[in-house]
């Protein structure tokens, strides 16, 4: 049988999580090859092609996009340039992986969702956490049934001051305009995460409180709850002010609860009975290059699966709680934490 042909890839903003996990992961999908660069920074062009053989690089999306013509765009640039990255890679007829966040409004979300199903294109957002090890053995056990079904669930991230601080990746995540603030850079894993734990349950309300610091206009602390249709609770607490680094969640049904730190899963039925389902995992980081590869995998099978994929379909289906969950979440935190339904 012959081989398929190579899909030809771009990536549309070169910085720390392009270099270090986004190429990491294509170069595990042997019928994909990445041969374009495009970020108007000369130092992450000159990144680029230190990294990829015979790469070309471009200072302006436009002319790579017409110059190359990809079977796909890797937009992986800060959160304020999504949306018009991934407009103008759909309208030049091709696929598009978009990092989290997908968008920054239901606006910008709705426009892409309308011009990907006019062009016949893949549109998707990476959603690498559902790829480490020890949400994948979450979802596992719930699915088989070994929790029953799920009464809360609670995701926590920690972290002592935002991914890149001191670099680019710092600059942006500190920026209302470019997208930044905790919410948007933690909460979108978060609340897709829960989405797939969950199989896919809309949650009908959330209330939430969001604080900043002083004179800076993006939020570093968020604490959110969250009900849905069939009873279940989940909250999360996202901080860049804790004391440590720490990923932790609980999640419990009738049956039985897991318990989730780090790489270490701990399942505890009603009996008291422990049972350690720990997965090796590298070590937390935050480009998480290991878990790139699934979203690859994931990428290159909607592509193939055609206009109707239900791969797609899923992902942008959980993107779109995500982005729901994020701008409810703002107004319930202006509105003193009120709760805010969402149906």
């Amino acid at each position: 049988m012959a081989s398929r042909a190579k899909l030809r890839g771009a990536i549309s903003g070169f910085g720390e999580v392009a270099a270090r996990a986004h190429l990491a992961g294509w170069r595990t999908r042997e019928n994909v090859a990445i041969g374009a660069i495009h970020d108007p920074v000369s130092e992450r062009r000159h990144e680029g092609i230190r990294l990829i053989k015979s790469v070309r690089v471009y200072d302006d999306l436009e002319l790579m996009l017409d110059g190359e013509a990809p079977d796909f765009v890797d937009v992986a640039s800060p959160p304020g340039l999504h949306h018009a990255a991934a407009r103008a890679a759909l309208n030049a007829g091709a696929h598009v992986l978009v990092e989290k966040p997908l968008a920054l409004s239901p606006g910008e979300f709705d426009e892409l969702a309308a011009i990907a199903a006019e062009k016949k294109r893949v549109l998707m957002c990476v959603h690498n956490w559902k790829y480490a090890p020890a949400y994948a053995t979450a979802r596992i056990a719930i699915e088989a049934g070994r929790l029953g079904a799920i009464r809360f669930m609670s995701i926590d991230r920690l972290r002592t001051e935002p991914a890149g601080a001191g670099g680019s990746g710092g600059k942006w995540r500190a920026s209302a305009a470019s997208g930044g603030g905790i919410l948007i850079d933690h909460g979108w894993h978060v609340f897709y995460l829960m989405n797939w734990l969950m199989g896919g349950e809309k949650p009908v309300s959330i209330s939430a409180r969001l604080e900043s610091p002083a004179g800076v206009d993006v939020d570093d602390v968020a604490d959110v709850r969250i009900r849905f249709a069939s009873g279940a609770f989940s909250r999360a607490h996202l901080s860049w002010r804790a004391p440590m680094r720490r990923t932790s969640a609980l999640i419990y049904g009738e049956r039985a609860s897991l318990e989730i730190e780090g790489d270490r899963v701990l399942l505890t039925d009603r009996a008291g009975k422990v049972e350690d389902l720990s997965v090796a995992d590298i070590p937390d980081d935050s480009y998480h290059s290991a878990w790139f590869g699934g979203v690859a995998e994931e990428f290159e099978r909607a592509v193939a699966e055609g206009t109707n994929s239900q791969t797609a379909k899923r992902n942008l289906d959980e993107a779109r709680v995500a982005l729901m969950l994020i701008d409810a979440a703002r107004k319930s935190s202006i509105s003193n934490g009120i709760e805010i339904n969402l149906l």
